[in-house]
């Protein structure tokens, strides 16, 4: 299964998880490029455990910077360094 169709597949429960570790900022107010780097990333946190937790943040981070605003890469650090700590301990 490749990313995308399993982002697909776990829509609901990425969400879900993204929603509760960002409860100030709901899902359709986030910039649209950080709610999808988010995904995937949360995405490959929860189903590839093959791929290193410190290669999915700093790619995530990397990518929020490079094309997002200039508060994102802290806000994806933030979620998804919560999100390791929950779903890789």
């Amino acid at each position: 299964m490749d990313v995308v169709s399993g982002v697909s597949e776990h829509a609901s429960l990425i969400d879900a998880l993204i929603a509760r570790l960002a409860p100030d900022w709901p899902l359709d107010r986030m910039p649209a490029v950080d709610r999808a780097v988010l995904r995937l990333a949360v995405y490959e946190l929860s189903q590839r455990p093959d791929v290193p937790t410190a290669v999915i943040l700093d790619e995530a981070v990397e990518l929020a910077k490079r094309y997002s605003t200039e508060e994102s890469g802290r806000f994806v650090n933030g979620v998804l360094a919560a999100a390791a700590r929950e779903l890789r301990g």
